[in-house]
């Protein structure tokens, strides 16, 4: 076996190529073949077709849905949908105590959809997901498809929305029928917003129809996906939004403890790097800064290293960088008001 195609093999199965990893087994068996090693060719076809019908376990021996090959949205789709294959995993996440417990708990239920099913039950997999933006919403959707294996589809609003309400019904219509098709995470991030966007003209009879069609398709949709609706603001949270939804997760900015846990997270990542740091002051200046703000400002610490060649982070590196970030964040939060 040519040590090329191991590579290949190993980096298509790492980027979750499957297309990739299929076509390089089955070139593989068939040069096995041509060199006349026959059983070792028909025992790795055995092998890919136990591989493509046997269940997808994680870490902990528990089953997961099959992985489903990401599906590229063509024609008026593409307009609608963007696809994506995400890899962030549960523990990447860092959570609210209730928010940890919660999706545990709705990632069981999907490792065991199939058992459930043998007894008339499916798992929950209608979300709506509160919370200030950068608290962790799009990521929780990241990691509910890259832990059990299914595609991320974002609804574009600027594709979804029309200035005729009866395109846009018809727009919110394909992408519930899309679901069916194409089993996947979808994330109607800000879904508030629908029937509002840009400031259009509708009144708000039309406003509320469309808001309403779309909560109905929630309730009646039975397809395979998961459904994320995420919005910034608590006041939608009525009696008939609650009624919709499996689960209501809300997200809040960190506190210091989860500032602390996402810092050290984050450096972590960077092994090359020496850093010495003082977590808690840290944290405690971050605090109330959202997880994305944090990020960009380890981010641009790393970067200062980089550039400055010391390739280490100490506490004033970072403790510039949050600052930096804690003034954008001020006076973003100024021009909203």
């Amino acid at each position: 076996m040519k040590a090329d195609l191991v590579v290949s093999l190993i980096k298509a199965k790492a980027d979750g190529d499957e297309k990739a990893f299929s076509r390089i087994v089955a070139q593989i068996a068939a040069n096995e073949a041509s060199s006349g090693h026959v059983k070792i060719a028909n025992d790795i076809k055995k092998l890919f077709e136990k591989l493509n019908s046997s269940p997808v376990r994680n870490s902990a021996g528990e089953v997961q849905s099959t992985i489903v090959p990401i599906a590229k949205p063509t024609g008026d789709m593409a307009n609608l949908l963007h696809a994506s294959y995400p890899r962030e995993k549960f523990k990447q996440m860092v959570l609210s105590e209730e928010n940890h417990t919660s999706l545990e708990r709705i990632l069981e239920e999907q490792y065991h959809r199939k058992a459930f099913a043998s007894y008339g039950l499916t798992p929950r997999r209608k979300f709506l997901l509160v919370g200030p933006p950068g608290s962790g919403k799009t990521m929780t959707a990241k990691m509910l498809a890259g832990e059990i294996g299914l595609p991320l589809f974002v609804v574009k609003l600027e594709g979804l929305l029309s200035k005729y309400m009866g395109e846009t019904l018809v727009h919110l219509t394909e992408i519930f029928k899309s679901m069916s098709k194409f089993p996947g995470v979808y994330l109607f991030d800000e879904f508030d917003s629908i029937g509002t966007y840009r400031g259009d003209s509708r009144d708000i009879g039309e406003v509320r129809r469309i808001l309403s069609t779309f909560l109905q398709l929630i309730e009646n949709d039975e397809s395979p996906s998961i459904i994320v609706a995420a919005t910034n603001y608590e006041h939608v949270l009525d009696d008939a939004l609650f009624r919709r939804f499996d689960d209501v997760l809300e997200f809040s900015l960190p506190d210091s403890t989860l500032a602390e846990k996402f810092l050290r997270k984050k450096f972590k990542e960077y092994t090359s790097l020496k850093v010495d740091v003082d977590y808690k002051k840290v944290a405690s200046l971050a605090e109330q800064l959202s997880f994305a703000d944090i990020e960009v400002a380890c981010k641009d610490a790393v970067k200062m290293a980089i550039m400055s060649g010391s390739y280490s982070i100490n506490n004033e590196a970072i403790t510039e960088t949050v600052t930096k970030r804690k003034n954008v964040a001020s006076k973003l939060k100024m021009y909203r008001e």
